[in-house]
């Protein structure tokens, strides 16, 4: 019986939720001010690495929709219109 993969996408949507969560939060407790310098340094660097984590993800989900949306060797892709 073959082996199922785990499920890396779902590992990592809730990953991203949950930066993106934390992420929110940082920002809120540095624009109320209420925070000493050395705390917000601290905040900021956290919400630097949780930034990029984020970004990583984005990109590499934006790839994997590309190479989804890829048709006879040309992507099909489209900006996206509100």
């Amino acid at each position: 019986m073959a082996q199922k993969k785990p499920e890396k996408t779902d590992n990592t949507l809730a990953d991203f939720e949950k930066s993106l969560t934390e992420l929110e939060g940082l920002v809120e407790q540095l624009e109320t001010g209420d925070i000493s310098l050395d705390e917000s340094l601290k905040k900021f660097e956290r919400g630097v690495q949780l930034a990029r984590q984020c970004q990583q993800v984005l990109k590499s989900a934006e790839l994997r929709v590309e190479q989804l949306m890829e048709r006879d060797g040309t992507a099909t892709v489209t900006d996206f219109q509100e």
